[in-house]
């Protein structure tokens, strides 16, 4: 994993543990249900950024190494990223 990668993907899990706990102080509390949906969208942005730093990774690592090995390796690193991306269309 590249060194500022993996430091910036440990900082936004340690802001998702807060937003986590902090949504189900919110849930225990009774707030207001638009203040808990807000919350809940933040953390799923916050994940989305995370999940662009993992993919940032992945393409900067091991995808290039799968290219520059070429044949099956290839092959398989275009299925790779066909696959985060249907998943990424899921969501949607």
């Amino acid at each position: 994993m590249i060194d500022d990668i993996k430091k910036r993907a440990l900082h936004r899990t340690r802001i998702l543990e807060g937003q986590l706990r902090g949504l189900e102080k919110m849930i225990e509390n009774e707030d207001y249900c638009v203040d808990i949906i807000t919350q809940s969208l933040a953390i799923q942005k916050s994940l989305g950024s995370l999940n662009k730093l993992m993919v940032e990774n992945h393409l900067k690592t091991h995808v290039t190494e799968m290219f520059e090995a070429g044949g099956e390796t290839r092959d398989g690193a275009i299925d790779e990223l066909v696959k985060i991306y249907e998943l990424s269309r899921n969501r949607s």
